[in-house]
């Protein structure tokens, strides 16, 4: 009669499996170490709230399996009391785990100076995970429900096993239904949409140029309505011949930038015919330096890169990029992956076309430059076999995401010794990597016709994001640590692909000089490496690099 009273008071906890719980715990304490980026107590509250849960149902999947196959199972009375001394041990772990991430967290923010985390920042952790836990928990079990139902429905009509297989199978698309039509493509319209609208905004101190020279300007083949949000602040923005020329004491040009929106013609085809007409408008081919630009998804090029190099060139530059996007990089990469390259491939050969008619002795050099998705869609601009009879002259890649062919093909094939944060390949002629520290000046080793720089941080989730961590270690967790990375940072299945995955999102959120956001004083040495612009001795370059970090 006692047990009878007891039971309905504690039926929820029984209801709980000690095993998911137990594995939850294990995730949960895994996910408070660190990874390759600060994170938030809000963040950090998410990730192990959805670890725990992760943990919990596979356990919970263990559990069902184990009975399935009629394996024994301990008497109920050790179960029961085992059970109670498992939540002590669960409870105790998370404990610790919560104190201790105060800890790891402050061990990536002292690397890139940032204040600690306050004295309650694991309350709240603990707090929002435990939330989040409850509410996906309910949520399973009311899939679970659903599937009772409808397999309980079928088994008036078929075997008892098909039923199930059915109502596991109606409950599976049930949930990819909800997710793929109402969460993703809804979400992604609205995204879409509001993003198009960002666009279209004319922000506050962007002026339409009344230079004749600039995109936009008067007798443009451009319209400045159509260029886009980002392609004005890259018209208008940037150093002015007199910056320049103030800076370094000598003659400057006034910088050339052309740029052609998503809405300045139909087809990438079309906008980079209408790129190409601006540039011989414009007499661009006299310049010294050409660069061929491909931006990250919503168009925008980092003004860290475009400023750098005209600086170091005198302004006697001109970059030129087309948008082929509204939607950030990680949302272009996910559901239009293919528009950058498409976008970067017809536009580098419009100009290269065009380019490789001239003179060689009276053309501009010819270098490729982007950021993030920018530099995996400005590798596939080019097809090796079209410009080995004329090469261009070099590229610079900055922060290329993990799924990046060339990139991920030279890593994989580094020099043994060199690590995967900071390759070395073969003989340093061709291809180089740098990070914070300038690494590109490699003993022995002298530039071949064509270099290519990768500007990359250890700390860039972009970059490092390996989709199979959930089994196997990373390449960069072997050996020796970027000096941006925790030495704490541990690997676990799972957890590190969930952290990854995080980082990957929020890798702008990091200050800059690390994670995915490159400061211009990195840029110089990339720059100086690929274009070797003359007149510049070690002490300049050290004035340039302290005016532009400001």
């Amino acid at each position: 009669m006692v047990e009878l009273a007891v039971e309905p008071k504690t039926r929820i906890w029984h209801s709980f499996s000690v095993i998911g719980l137990c594995l939850g715990t294990l995730l949960f304490a895994a996910s408070l170490t660190p990874s390759l980026l600060p994170r938030a107590y809000s963040v950090q509250g998410v990730l192990s709230g959805v670890s725990l849960a992760l943990g919990y149902g596979l356990g919970a999947f263990l559990v069902w399996l184990w009975r399935y196959l009629e394996l024994p199972e301990p008497r109920r009375s050790p179960r029961y009391y085992g059970k109670w001394a498992m939540a002590a041990l669960c409870v105790g772990v998370a404990l610790f785990f919560l104190w201790k991430a105060a800890d790891w967290q402050n061990s990536i923010r002292a690397l890139m100076e940032l204040p600690p985390v306050d004295t309650a920042h694991p309350t709240k952790v603990g707090l929002i995970a435990l939330i989040l836990f409850l509410l996906l928990v309910g949520l399973g079990r009311g899939l679970r429900r659903v599937y009772f139902f409808v397999s309980a429905r079928l088994k008036r009509f078929v075997p008892r096993r098909v039923a199930y297989v059915i109502g596991f199978v109606v409950v599976g698309l049930l949930v990819a239904s909800l997710v793929d039509r109402i969460l993703l493509r809804y979400a992604l319209r609205v995204a879409d949409s509001a993003y198009a609208e960002l666009d279209a905004l004319f922000e506050d101190g962007i002026e339409q140029p009344a230079d004749p020279l600039k995109t936009g300007g008067p007798g443009s083949l451009i319209d400045w309505e159509s260029v886009g949000r980002t392609g004005r602040s890259f018209i208008v923005e940037g150093p002015r011949q007199k910056d320049i020329a103030d800076f370094t004491g000598r003659p400057a040009l006034e910088p050339m930038r052309v740029y052609v929106g998503l809405r300045s013609a139909e087809t990438a085809d079309e906008r980079a015919t209408l790129a190409l007409d601006e540039l011989k408008r414009i007499d661009a081919f006299n310049r010294s330096v050409l660069v061929v630009v491909a931006p990250t998804g919503t168009g925008w090029v980092d003004p860290e890169g475009a400023d750098t190099l005209e600086y170091l060139h005198n302004g006697d530059t001109v970059m030129v990029a087309q948008q082929y996007s509204y939607l950030t990089s990680w949302l272009s990469l996910l559901i239009e992956p293919n528009y950058g390259a498409e976008a970067a491939h017809a536009l580098f050969s419009k100009v290269y076309g065009y380019w490789k008619t001239l003179p060689k002795d009276a053309r501009p050099e010819l270098y490729l430059y982007g950021l993030s998705l920018g530099a995996l869609s400005s590798e596939q601009s080019a097809e090796l076999f079209d410009i080995l009879g004329d090469p261009y002259q070099g590229a610079l890649w900055a922060g290329p995401p993990f799924n990046s062919r060339m990139w991920r093909s030279i890593t994989a094939d580094r020099n043994p010794g060199s690590s995967a944060w900071l390759p070395r390949y073969r003989d340093g002629s061709v291809v180089r990597f740098t990070a914070q520290k300038n690494a590109l000046d490699i003993p022995g080793a002298s530039w071949g016709p064509l270099r290519i720089v990768y500007l990359q941080y250890a700390s860039d989730p972009v970059v490092f994001f390996d989709p199979l961590a959930w089994y196997r270690r990373p390449a960069w967790l072997v050996g020796e640590r970027g000096p941006d990375v925790s030495a704490e940072l541990r690997w676990y299945p799972l957890v590190t692909f969930l952290q990854l995955t995080l980082d990957m999102a929020l890798a702008t959120t990091a200050p800059l000089g690390y994670g995915h956001l490159y400061a211009p004083e990195h840029y110089i040495d990339a720059w100086m490496a690929v274009t070797a612009p003359k007149g510049w001795p070690p002490e300049e370059i050290e004035r340039l690099k302290q005016k532009l970090a400001k």
